[in-house]
């Protein structure tokens, strides 16, 4: 979707600046955040794509302001509430008011401690379009949901550098209309193709992009 968070080539937002030193946490309660999230995403009632959208869907003034584990925060709550798990007025009264459905089956501290990002890769449907160095354009798309396709990257020529298999499509994963598995690819765009003749000519961006988004230049 073109919300705020797809921010790559925007200007106004001053240099990025890393911090020396950052610690894995600024404080406690991310920690949390991060544990309780994980957590709840064992219990799978939605994908990690579906997840991802409730963050962007998040009004501009409040994702700009929030901090990364407060987006983590508010993504899960309305997570949450879509999937009927809980109430606005429970998210708003900060405790349950109704008694809780229980999950399928509770994750265990051995479950917790063999938690790991699951695998996305998914047999193909139908043979690769493109190969290492085919040229391809972007399609320009505006969808009013979750897409990996950057509006920077849109409607723009590149190079294929990699075939990287065939995997889950976040873009239908994050409606709930299935996995639709699609070829992934390294792309290669140079600079002056993204930012126009006054880019620095040795810059260039690679993006990993699906195959609903290229066509054969």
């Amino acid at each position: 979707m073109n919300s705020i968070h797809d921010m790559g080539g925007m200007h106004g937002f001053g240099a990025i600046s890393p911090e020396t030193d950052e610690p894995v946490f600024h404080a406690p309660w991310e920690g949390r955040m991060m544990a309780l999230y994980r957590a709840v995403g064992f219990l799978r009632f939605w994908t990690i794509d579906a997840g991802r959208a409730a963050i962007e869907r998040l009004p501009p003034a409040i994702y700009l302001r929030a901090s990364y584990y407060e987006k983590w925060l508010m993504g899960l709550e309305a997570s949450l509430e879509r999937a009927g798990l809980v109430g606005a007025d429970e998210i708003a009264a900060g405790r349950a008011l109704r008694p809780g459905e229980a999950p399928v089956r509770p994750m265990t501290v051995e479950d917790a401690a063999h938690l790991q990002r699951g695998n996305f890769e998914r047999p193909a449907t139908a043979p690769a379009r493109f190969r290492p160095g085919s040229r391809i354009r972007t399609v320009n798309l505006n969808p009013s949901t979750h897409t990996r396709l950057p509006r920077y990257a849109r409607d723009k020529q590149g190079v294929v550098e990699a075939v990287r298999g065939c995997h889950v499509f976040p873009d239908t994963a994050a409606i709930d209309a299935g996995e639709n598995p699609q070829w992934l690819y390294t792309v290669v765009f140079s600079g002056r193709e993204l930012w126009g003749p006054q880019a620095d000519p040795t810059v260039s961006v690679s993006i990993e992009a699906f195959e609903p988004y290229l066509v054969a230049a």
